[in-house]
This record gives structure tokens, C-alpha cells and sequence, in this order.
């Protein structure tokens, strides 16, 4: 008993200061702003790739063309990937030079078995377009109208190779949303806070911009284009390795792109089972160590639970562990929450944080061992 509490203690510690790294990150993490009269010259592609995505692609496509941004400097190119219903028929309808639709099919030899379909789609996309600088979204969700200047912007003044921006989900009806929510903002600001202070480099394909200079130095998706997950951080993996290409942080509440929860406690899991597949791919020995660290913080918390069926002083333990995880992070999560305007969501955090820990174990372990379905196709 003696030495589970100490390992307890250990790992309690380890994890506060984790968070507390967190907090200096988000901190140093600046806000980037596109100075007065800001003119830019990037001609920019915004590619989008679709998958059965009727209900979702008009409002996408509208917001990027209602963009503030020079028309004659951007184009969309969405990627149809397969779908079985009218999306590419929706996209066909816009009467607008900048927006044009492929087929991902066209772009597949007849017979090649493909497991990432999203890798190959982005680079369909790439291939056919015309900006130096690339933006990937997803076709469910939408972008603020300064969020392509803001993307020149720091392209243009810092000359990173890679551009990881915010990402938020709409909705907060319901448990499961809120829930989605304060979780998914929660691992925003760590991102922000990870490029930052050099913790580990994290992104989300959702809002992400890179040189098409950098995609073809590092050519693209090659050998990691068998790995179905993944697209946005195996690339910047890629990306990182290139001596002087910098990776930036855009932090602004103009460049914040919104996207959809899942719309039920299966769907949630599974899109968790999919990010969590990614860990054991990892080269990165920094953002691997803080993986394993929260994993273990969290099974210690879930195995306390049930030993104190046996001791009731492990109940105490856990008790305590789980006090100073919600404490900590709900410091964090203020200023986080206040820059994607979502405060009232601090109401619950306390509150869902046992659902919490049990969803890091599950999907965690999942991740690790298990299948997942995504857009209705199975993955192992």
C-alpha cells in the first residue's frame, strides 16, 4: 500500500507540473493580430476533402468564399472521396471559377489497395492546385471571414513552413456535447501551449497551412501514406525534420475554424479510437513521454477506484488525485476558455471530470489494440 501510494504521488506531481507547463505555454503563446492596411500576396488553395458530406459542404464552401481575402488569390479544390451520395453534385452547382471538384478515383491506379484514403485525397488536391501556400479543412466545418488573411498574414511576415491554427466544435446542447467540447478546447490549448514551450509538436488537419515548397521537399505522404490516421501530424513530423523549416502557432480568435461533435456516444468513441491510433507512431520522444504520463495518470486514478473496493484508503487516493487534476486543470482552462469565448463552459468541468479520466483509459487502450469505424469504412 505503501509503495502504490507513493508511485500515486509521483505520477500526481509529474502531472500537476505538467499542467502548470501548460499554463506557461498558453501564456507565452502570443496572439498574432495582421498589422493595419495589411496587403497579401499569397495566392492561396484551399483543399477539402469530402466524403458523403451532403449536409455539411454548401455551409463549408460558402464561408471560405465569403472570406475577406483577394478573390483572384485563392481557389477551393474539393476532393470527392468516394461518396455515395450528391456531395459532388453540390459542389458541381457553384457557378464560381475559384471552386472546383475532383474525383478522388480519377487519381487511384485500379487495383492499388488504398488504407488512407484522406492522405490520398489531400494529395489529389495538391496536386492540382495552384497556391504557394496550402490550407487543408474538413467539409463540415466553417471559417471565420478573416481566417485565410490571417493564414497570409503570418505566412507572409514569419515564414514558418507549417501553420497549425484552432479548432472548436459548435453546439452545446446535451451532455455529450458539452462533454466533446470542454475536451476537445481543452486539448486546443495544449497545443498551443506544446508549440510554445517546445513540448511536442500537435496539429489538427481541420485548420492547418503549409508551403506546397515544403509538401514536395519532404514528398508528401510517402511512407507514411499506409497508416489510415494521421495526415496532419505525420506530415508535420516530416515537416519538422527539415533543418530551418519552422512550425507556427497561429493564435487568433480570427483564425478559430469550427467544426461538428459527433452526434452520438459511438461515433464520439470512435473518432477518440482514431486520434489515439496515431500514439503509437510517434517519433517524437517529448510528446510520447506526456502521453504516457497522462495515460498512466488516469489507469492509476480508474485502478485506485477499484481497489478501494478491497482498502477504502485507495478510495482516498483517488479521491485526492482526481481533487488536484480538476483543480489544476480548470486554472488552465480559464484564460483558454475566455480566448475561444466558450466561459460558461467551466460550469461543468468539474462536473464531467470522472467521465473524463474513464474516456482517456478506454480510448487510450483501443487506440493501442483495437478497430475503429470511420466514414462508414472499417480501419485496423
Amino acid at each position: 500500500m505503501v509503495i502504490t501510494t507513493i508511485i500515486c504521488a509521483f505520477l500526481t506531481l509529474s502531472y500537476l507540473l505538467l499542467v502548470m507547463l501548460y499554463m506557461k505555454g498558453w501564456k507565452l503563446q502570443q496572439e498574432f493580430r495582421v498589422p493595419p492596411g495589411y496587403e497579401p500576396h499569397t495566392f492561396i488553395s484551399v483543399i477539402v476533402p469530402a466524403r458523403n458530406e451532403r449536409d455539411n459542404i454548401g455551409a463549408c464552401i460558402d464561408g471560405i468564399l465569403a472570406q475577406k481575402y483577394p478573390a483572384g488569390l485563392m481557389e477551393v479544390i474539393v476532393v470527392d472521396d468516394h461518396s455515395e451520395d450528391n456531395t459532388a453534385e453540390i459542389v458541381s452547382e457553384y457557378h464560381d471559377e475559384r471552386v472546383r471538384c475532383i474525383r478522388l478515383a480519377d487519381y487511384i491506379q485500379p487495383g492499388l489497395k488504398v488504407n488512407a484514403f484522406k492522405k490520398a485525397a489531400l494529395t489529389a488536391g495538391i496536386k492540382e492546385s495552384r497556391g504557394s501556400l496550402i490550407v487543408t479543412t474538413d467539409a463540415d466545418c466553417i471559417a471565420p471571414n478573416l481566417w485565410l488573411l490571417n493564414m497570409a498574414g503570418l505566412y507572409e511576415l514569419r515564414n514558418p513552413a507549417m501553420i497549425v491554427a484552432p479548432v472548436i466544435f459548435s453546439g452545446s446542447l446535451g451532455i455529450l456535447n458539452k462533454f466533446q467540447l470542454i475536451d476537445f478546447m481543452g486539448m486546443q490549448g495544449i497545443t498551443a501551449a506544446t508549440h510554445s514551450m517546445k513540448l511536442g509538436n500537435m496539429s489538427n488537419g481541420a485548420n492547418l497551412a503549409f508551403s506546397k515548397a515544403i509538401f514536395n521537399e519532404v514528398n508528401g505522404y510517402e511512407g507514411v501514406e499506409h497508416l489510415a490516421s494521421g495526415d496532419d501530424y505525420l506530415l508535420m513530423m516530416k515537416i519538422a525534420r527539415v533543418p530551418a523549416a519552422r512550425i507556427a502557432y497561429l493564435k487568433s480568435p480570427n483564425a478559430i475554424v469550427t467544426t461538428l461533435p459527433q452526434p452520438d456516444w459511438a461515433s464520439f468513441l470512435q473518432q477518440r479510437i482514431r486520434w489515439a491510433s496515431k500514439s503509437g507512431k510517434y517519433d517524437d520522444k517529448r510528446l510520447t513521454a506526456i502521453l504516457m504520463l497522462v495515460y498512466l495518470f488516469n489507469v492509476a486514478i480508474v485502478g485506485l477506484g477499484i481497489a478501494g473496493f478491497a482498502n477504502h484508503w485507495y478510495w482516498l487516493v483517488a479521491g485526492s488525485m482526481l481533487l488536484l487534476k480538476t483543480i489544476t486543470e480548470y486554472i488552465f482552462m480559464i484564460p483558454v476558455a475566455a480566448f475561444f469565448r466558450k466561459q460558461w463552459t467551466q460550469v461543468y468541468f468539474p462536473i464531467l471530470q470522472p467521465l473524463h479520466v474513464l474516456y482517456i483509459v478506454l480510448a487510450g487502450f483501443l487506440g493501442i489494440v483495437g478497430n475503429y469505424k470511420w466514414k462508414d469504412r472499417k480501419v485496423k
